[in-house]
């Protein structure tokens, strides 16, 4: 177990190096402003209004698959109502509402270029690690 948690430091660590490396590129690059890390960083308030509701939505969503889900078979559990998928699904569909909101109204036109590219990398990634179970780091002998 000890060497899961090693391997699983370690690819996360590498995978940040590699996303803090490409974000300081694409920002010199592309012109953009540096935001803070996990922050919401809103175009304007129709932005802030739809990524709220978004995020409502996706919690009701939550609730309403995890009662389901606990409600039934394991075996029968709906792979889209599991809370790993529905926490991707909210991170898209955030990150793609805000990529439209800043090819709309963002100040430089550029910053939806890096946005688009974080979202398919970390997508790509997350996609990678999960349909891998992890790199092998799951994988039962």
């Amino acid at each position: 177990m000890g060497n899961f948690f090693t391997s699983l430091i370690l690819i996360l660590s590498i995978f940040g190096l590699v996303l803090f490396i490409m974000n300081k590129f694409l920002r010199k690059w592309l012109n953009g402003e540096k935001k803070e890390f996990f922050s919401n960083h809103f175009v304007n308030k129709k932005h802030k209004k739809m990524d709220w509701t978004i995020r409502i939505t996706f919690i009701v969503v939550m609730l309403v698959g995890f009662f389901f889900n606990v409600s039934e078979d394991p075996s029968k559990h709906i792979w889209f109502l599991q809370p790993y998928i529905l926490l991707f699904g909210l991170i898209f569909v955030t990150e793609l509402v805000r990529i439209v909101m800043e090819k709309r109204y963002a100040a430089n036109k550029n910053d939806y270029i890096f946005t688009s590219v974080q979202l398919v990398v970390i997508s790509l990634f997350l996609i990678a690690l999960f349909s891998t179970d992890f790199f092998g780091l799951l994988a039962w002998e």
